[in-house]
């Protein structure tokens, strides 16, 4: 199976979270993947480098909180 560069990154980062972590988040793709129910979605237009970058600093803010928070 040859993987795109995005599903390599996303396997990458699942692979460096806590395990815990690492099932929640394989629970999630697997939720998505059942409403999807079969058809494929392209998200490439959904969401502009903007919305990626804002999105991006929304999680590892909320990453970083969580982690003072378990302190």
């Amino acid at each position: 199976m040859v993987l795109s560069a995005q599903e390599e990154s996303l396997i990458s980062v699942v692979r460096a979270l806590p395990t815990e972590e690492a099932r929640k988040v394989l629970n999630w793709a697997c939720q998505l993947a059942d409403l999807a129910d079969g058809r494929t979605i392209d998200w490439s237009d959904s969401w502009s480098d903007e919305d990626l970058a804002d999105a991006t600093r929304a999680a590892q803010q909320r990453f970083e909180d969580q982690e003072l928070e378990e302190r």
